[in-house]
């Protein structure tokens, strides 16, 4: 069994037999992966009329359980503060989200997901849920566990110390 990775590596030897390019087939290898799962991720989201940032902002409202600061949103979310107002107005001006004035700072509000929003969620998740089962079909649920520990090893390793 081979891939065009496998071809990219082949001419790499051919062309340079001094250099060891097996990294090349693990990082090409996830960032293709990471191309066609990232269609496949799109698609499920606009089933449900949702780009992939709204689909986290509603499943990180939905995981939380409580209303959250535009503030805890973009910094667990890792999105600017002007974009998460653009997108949180977006939300609650489509009824998926709602937003509150917080009771100690008049300058400050929390958001939560409306009943809608909250329906929408869980439809959409299911669905998403069912799609990443698809993704991974091919490896059994050993292998899955395998992939899974590589990776975390990897974002630990490279992850920022706090």
């Amino acid at each position: 069994m081979e891939d065009s990775v496998d071809v990219i590596l082949q001419q790499w030897r051919n062309a340079r037999p001094d250099l060891d390019c097996s990294a090349m087939g693990v990082v090409g290898r996830l960032r293709r992966v990471n191309g066609i799962w990232q269609k496949q991720l799109e698609e499920i989201f606009t089933q449900f009329e949702l780009s992939g940032v709204e689909f986290d902002i509603l499943a990180t409202l939905g995981r939380s359980q409580v209303a959250l600061t535009p503030t805890e949103l973009y910094q667990t979310l890792m999105l600017s503060s002007g974009a998460m107002s653009t997108r949180i107005e977006q939300l609650v001006q489509r009824g998926l989200i709602e937003r509150s004035a917080s009771e100690t700072d008049r300058r400050s509000c929390r958001v939560q997901l409306s009943g809608l929003g909250q329906k929408r969620l869980d439809a959409a998740m299911e669905a998403h849920l069912e799609n990443m089962d698809n993704m991974l079909a091919m490896l059994d649920r050993r292998e899955q566990g395998q992939l899974a520990s590589l990776l975390k090893k990897i974002l630990v390793f490279n992850s920022p110390s706090e």
